[in-house]
């Protein structure tokens, strides 16, 4: 065992075999002076890691004490072998002495040499991959496991605190073993970085190639006169040459101040871009010249509309009013409440989307639709922020973009289907747009400045009111289109329906030819609505088959017909074009079936009341007030649904047995339920003074309500409730040409109720001459076409022992019907 002064290695570790200079400081420089002072330059070499010097050194000699090339005193010392470090000992100078018993290297085993050879491998691998075929030479000529392993204290990607574990582990076996670990995970990590390097460069050149070819593209442009593509100067120049409001430009300054500093390859670029082109694609102060001619404008109206006053007389009036206000020099752009916005509410058919386009004529303005049906993203109103990939700006600053003036018609279609998703709800996001006092500075997500709707004339449809949100439907004007007569829909059908169904067919005036009849025939027995939709497809469907039977008597076809007693007409088709005559009574030209023929001679056709049936087959909808209200018990009410006005028919019988009570069926809601009990309750109080026994109601009774599939809810059967349970108890059934709508209290008073006008074209519809409604609903008759009021007796009453008088047939007449 020895003594010798410790040096102590701060940053390095010497490992045996190894030499290193060491620089000179306070401690080291002790040590040095001492060893040499011993007389044998020897001395331990000691790492210290954290201010802690571990249990093994190297024994060192010094082999050169002198400067380095920056003028500090270094030393330079070599690696003998391990040393235990034992207790301290006194010893001359100020260096720390210690006693040290040299580690004797045991012999390498066969394990241990086959690591060397695998360490080797990965070794000279990693100096080839570093270009280091020097060092390769001197790994390549060690041929011991332990000078193998002690070299690696020369290896720069190993931390001192490896080589210190590399210091302390004295088998050779556990060196190699570490060593192997440290070497693959080293490669592992230069296999990725070099992969990321070269990725980093392979984009690096891609740019600069792209960035050579860019500047040779836009050289040969250059010289070709060509434009050049749109850079942030260009955007510059097109904003301040652009007629843009003060604040707009400023926010669009701002943008091209941003673009300027962005790189072309930040994705910035490409939203500001896009915004600017947004902002600069928008009609910021194009405005549309509005028709001053109220004459003319009612023209154009009444040449698309058949009917609709209402809504013709409120587009009369926002007309009048503006060029009142112009005239007075009023007409301020961007002024609170210079728009409208009209909600068109009406059953599927009766026009209320084709009427936005002629209100858009009939002003002079643009046109565009939004569809909204189906909407749940609050986004498609009020656009997308800007930070979102794939953001774009609402429909309404699309609306704006598309029509190409800030004065354009704007059709907010189905706006009653709105529904609320987890994306907010587009319904209150309508709120702004719909606000006269708000939509001047109408604020979409994605442009972020101030759009002025004020002057946009917005028409809303919906099928019912009831959908619609109240807030939002508290910033319209709600008019109603609650449907068409006989005589308008005959109109509508003659001057739009016909002609666009014959271009559709490939059809011509002097193809074929329909009567005011069979259009007639048409609106009242094969289609039942209050629009005219069925009845277009009607249409569509006989010049359909018109156009077959037109195509097969020239394509030179024999048809025949059956004959009947009629000549029943051959066409001739030797010459392609037939030359057939109108057959008998049981006779058609073309095809088959009974009654007059349709006349295809000369290749054209003409559909007339006696063929129809050929065409369509037989009616759909006849008449059955008659026969479902020939027994007591049955009375026919009114009521509104979604697709117009109906015809509603409540069924009450009694049973032999069971328990006194009320069974309802029909798939009712609540207050049509509790309409029923108060029917019930109102004749079991005040049976005498009807002339009803209280007794005929003290049974089982059985109140249903037809067509038990769809659901019906509302308080307008009250009356009528009443009159069926009244017939029943007395015997006397319900006249049937009289038809009741009205919702009735416990002391028999009738209420008012809603959709007058849309109930009473359902009865005249479907044949009925009479009608009972509340008197407190008198002032909405006056909305009533007068053709229709006309054919309709219209009784007015406030008391339902007045409605079961009007209803019920004399005592005569029921006595009559008992008997029979």
């Amino acid at each position: 065992m020895a003594t010798l002064p410790v040096l102590p290695l701060a940053e390095s570790v010497l490992l045996p075999g190894m030499v290193i200079p060491v620089t000179l400081d306070a401690a080291t420089q002790a040590a040095v002076d001492a060893a040499r002072a011993a007389g044998d330059d020897t001395l331990l070499a000691v790492p210290r890691l954290d201010g802690d010097y571990g249990p093994v050194g190297t024994i060192a000699v010094i082999e050169k004490v002198g400067r380095l090339s920056s003028g500090e005193p270094a030393a330079v010392i070599r690696g003998l072998a391990r040393g235990k470090i034992g207790s301290g000992v006194p010893g001359p100078g100020a260096a720390l002495w210690v006693e040290v018993a040299e580690v004797t290297e045991p012999e390498a085993t066969e394990k241990a040499r086959e690591q060397a050879r695998e360490y080797k491998t990965m070794l000279v691998a990693l100096l080839q991959r570093r270009s280091a075929w020097q060092v390769i030479d001197a790994v390549e000529r060690m041929t011991e496991p332990a000078e193998l392993a002690d070299s690696a204290g020369y290896a720069p990607w190993l931390s001192v605190e490896q080589k210190a574990e590399l210091l302390a582990a004295v088998d050779v076996g556990d060196r190699l073993d570490k060593l192997t670990a440290w070497i693959r995970d080293h490669l592992a990590e230069l296999d990725v970085s070099e992969k990321i390097s070269e990725d980093v460069r392979e984009s690096v050149e891609k740019t600069q190639r792209e960035f050579l070819l860019r500047q040779q593209l836009a050289a040969i442009r250059k010289e070709l006169g060509e434009d050049e593509p749109e850079g942030s100067a260009d955007y510059r120049s097109r904003v301040e040459a652009a007629d843009l409001p003060e604040k707009v430009r400023e926010a669009a300054i701002r943008e091209v101040d941003k673009l300027e500093r962005a790189s072309d390859q930040s994705p910035e670029a490409g939203w500001i871009r896009t915004w600017l082109d947004t902002v600069l694609e928008m009609p910021w102060t194009t405005r549309t010249e509005d028709n001053t001619n109220l004459r003319q404008a009612r023209e154009v109206l009444d040449a698309d509309h058949a009917g609709l006053e209402d809504v013709k007389d409120r587009i009369l009036e926002y007309l009048a009013v503006r060029n009142r206000r112009a005239a007075r020099g009023l007409q301020v752009v961007g002024g609170r409440g210079s728009g409208a916005v009209l909600a068109l509410v009406g059953p599927p058919g009766v026009g209320k989307t084709s009427l936005g386009e002629s209100v858009a004529r009939a002003l002079g303005r643009k046109f565009v639709r939004v569809s909204l049906g189906g909407i749940r993203d609050e986004a498609e109103i009020r656009g997308h922020r800007r930070t979102y990939v794939g953001a774009l700006p609402g429909r309404i600053v699309r609306a704006i973009r598309e029509a190409g003036s800030m004065n354009p018609v704007v059709l907010l279609d189905e706006v009653d289907k709105l529904s609320a998703g987890y994306a907010g709800d587009p319904a209150a996001a309508l709120l702004e747009v719909l606000d006269p006092a708000q939509n001047h500075t109408f604020r979409d997500h994605y442009l972020e400045v101030d759009l002025d709707l004020s002057d946009v004339l917005f028409l809303a449809t919906a099928n019912v009111a009831d959908t619609v949100p109240g807030p939002l439907l508290d910033r319209m004007e709600v008019v109603t289109l609650d449907g068409y007569t006989e005589a308008e829909k005959v109109a509508i059908a003659r001057g739009h329906l016909w002609p666009r169904q014959l271009d559709r067919a490939g059809l011509t005036g002097e193809d074929v030819s329909v009567t005011d009849e069979v259009l007639g025939l048409l609106a009242s027995e094969y289609t039942r609505e209050a629009g005219v939709r069925q009845l277009e497809r009607a249409l569509g469907r006989v010049l359909r088959k018109v156009a077959v039977r037109l195509s097969t008597d020239e394509a030179g076809e024999p048809v025949t017909g059956d004959g009947g007693d009629g000549s029943g007409g051959v066409v001739d088709g030797s010459g392609g074009i037939g030359s057939g005559r109108e057959g008998g009574s049981g006779g058609d030209a073309v095809g088959s079936g009974s009654g007059d023929g349709a006349v295809v001679g000369g290749a054209r056709a003409e559909v007339t009341v006696a063929n129809l049936k050929d065409y369509l087959g037989r009616p759909r909808f006849t008449p059955e007030s008659a026969e479902r209200t020939a027994v007591p018990g049955v009375a026919t009410g009114l009521a509104v649904t979604g697709a117009g006005g109906d015809v509603l028919f409540i069924e009450a019988t009694a049973l032999a047995d069971g328990e006194p009570g009320l069974t309802l069926t029909g798939q009712l809601g609540d207050v049509m339920k509790e309409s029923a009990q108060i029917a019930l309750s109102y004749l079991r109080s005040h049976g005498p003074e009807l002339g009803v026994d209280p007794a005929a109601l003290h049974r089982r009774l059985h109140l249903h309500v037809p067509a038990g599939a769809v659901p019906k809810d509302g308080p307008s059967a009250g009356i009528t409730m009443v009159t069926a349970l009244a017939s029943l108890a007395t015997g006397r059934p319900v006249r049937p040409e009289i038809g009741m709508t009205g919702e009735v209290t416990l002391n028999g008073r009738v209420l008012p109720i809603g959709g007058v006008k849309q109930k009473l074209l359902a009865a005249h519809r479907a044949g009925l001459t009479e009608v009972i409604v509340p008197a407190r609903n008198e002032p909405d008759l006056d909305d009533l076409p007068a053709t229709v009021r006309d054919q309709l007796t219209i009784h007015v009453v406030a008391d339902v022992a007045d409605v079961v008088r009007l209803a019920l047939r004399p005592v005569e007449a029921g006595t009559l019907a008992n008997a029979a």
